[in-house]
């Protein structure tokens, strides 16, 4: 497909263009990385840019990326903010990506150059992040991304750039060795496997790592679809897949396709014996009010689910429930998350110098406290990449007349013992 040539394409002439914006401004002298006045030990706040989509399809899950880190930044305020810099609070600026790199881009720039933060996080989706970060990284102004997941992102030698997110190869990794699991533990007898993403960063990203590692686990692919991002009909795509009759589809959309898609397979009785989803839509709540029964037996591979077997999390949900009225998404606790580890870089920097920032994310070593809701360590590799990963597969199930998502794999995280990974059955047997 000639959407990765495209995106490399978007992705230089986006930088060019804020090369071009910045009049020949080097360094960090001028940006945030700077803010501290020489690494002072007392300065009145940290600045913060968030570049999230909070307009566009993908709002939903960043006003709820928004709420979080604002839940955070409000916790560690009241707690006496950052103690090595006499008690800084944390400072939130919040930016509208839209969902579009090049909005992000020039958001990017306006944080930096006028707003002048310490630190740069956000932005949810991996094709805004890409041409964010080389805008953070030429200002020398530290970059955390919490979510995106494309594999180039820590892929291209950046010095002040880290993720905590899951990568798209790790997602794909756990959905093959799910795949083989069934056939192992079920004998369910999968097979052939249909491709379906969209033509960003993204979905290319996972589809390179679908197309390595399923043929290694003995399955065949069938077929694939790389289709446009925001597309209004699916039918004649799920009558292609409806005429393959696959074993499995796996799929990666953000949620308005996610949810159209899942509809329109309603619809045309596509039937494989797995709909398999990689996080991103699939994971976002709007989806289920989207599509209401018809998500039953869909699964998702995740990094965190509001019912797996970890520390905290029973904490975390009750402080969403009261304060949002809502339970957090995997997207939102990484976000959550994301506001501790800060915390606890700026307190071992004890500066606003982006080259101490940096060495402090570097050595970055958390295996206590609230961060545990997420990873039992929090620790970077020498590319920016969080190592301590633990994925897992949620399926929405109906419990107590009402579908919702349920962990069902691996089993020492999953809900309980009774919940075990379920077959589709069929539109007409549900």
């Amino acid at each position: 497909m000639k959407a990765k040539f495209l995106a490399s394409v978007l992705t230089g002439a986006m930088f060019a263009i804020a090369l071009a914006g910045c009049g020949g401004q080097q360094g960090g002298s001028t940006a945030g990385g700077s803010a501290g006045g020489g690494g002072a030990a007392k300065v009145a706040e940290v600045k913060i840019g968030n570049i999230l989509p909070l307009s566009g399809p993908a709002a939903p899950l960043g006003e709820l990326g928004k709420k979080a880190r604002e839940l955070a930044a409000e916790e560690i305020n009241a707690a006496g903010g950052i103690k090595s810099l006499g008690g800084a609070k944390l400072k939130l600026i919040f930016a509208d990506s839209q969902g579009k790199p090049q909005v992000g881009v020039a958001e990017a720039e306006r944080l930096i150059t006028q707003e002048k933060v310490s630190l740069l996080t956000g932005t949810y989706q991996s094709g805004v992040a890409i041409p964010v970060s080389e805008v953070a990284e030429r200002y020398k102004v530290p970059f955390f991304a919490p979510v995106p997941s494309d594999d180039s992102i820590t892929q291209r030698g950046f010095k002040y750039l880290w993720r905590l997110a899951d990568t798209s190869e790790m997602r794909v990794i756990a959905q093959s060795q799910f795949l083989d699991d069934l056939n192992k533990t079920q004998g369910a007898g999968l097979k052939t496997v249909y491709l379906i993403y969209e033509n960003t960063a993204w979905g290319q990203g996972v589809a390179k790592s679908w197309k390595k590692y399923l043929p290694e686990k003995g399955f065949q692919i069938v077929g694939e679809e790389a289709y446009p991002q925001g597309s209004s009909d699916f039918t004649p795509l799920a009558n292609k897949v409806k005429a393959a009759n696959p074993d499995v589809v796996l799929l990666t959309s953000y949620v308005a396709d996610a949810s159209l898609l899942t509809n329109t397979f309603a619809e045309q009785k596509v039937t494989p014996k797995v709909f398999l989803g990689t996080s991103g839509g699939y994971s976002d709540p709007v989806y289920l009010k989207n599509t209401g029964e018809n998500a039953e037996y869909f699964f998702d591979v995740s990094s965190w689910e509001t019912d797996v077997r970890r520390p905290h999390v029973q904490e975390i949900n009750e402080k969403f429930q009261q304060k949002f009225g809502v339970l957090p998404s995997n997207e939102a606790v990484k976000a959550y998350v994301a506001m501790y580890v800060i915390k606890d870089v700026l307190e071992r920097a004890g500066s606003l110098e982006a080259d101490k920032i940096r060495d402090a994310f570097n050595q970055t070593n958390i295996t206590e406290g609230i961060t545990q809701v997420y990873a039992p360590t929090i620790k970077f590799d020498d590319k920016g990449q969080m190592i301590s990963q633990a994925l897992v597969i949620a399926q929405y199930r109906k419990v107590n007349g009402k579908i919702e998502r349920v962990t069902v794999w691996p089993e020492k995280e999953a809900r309980s013992p009774e919940f075990k990974p379920v077959l589709f059955p069929g539109w007409d047997k549900k």
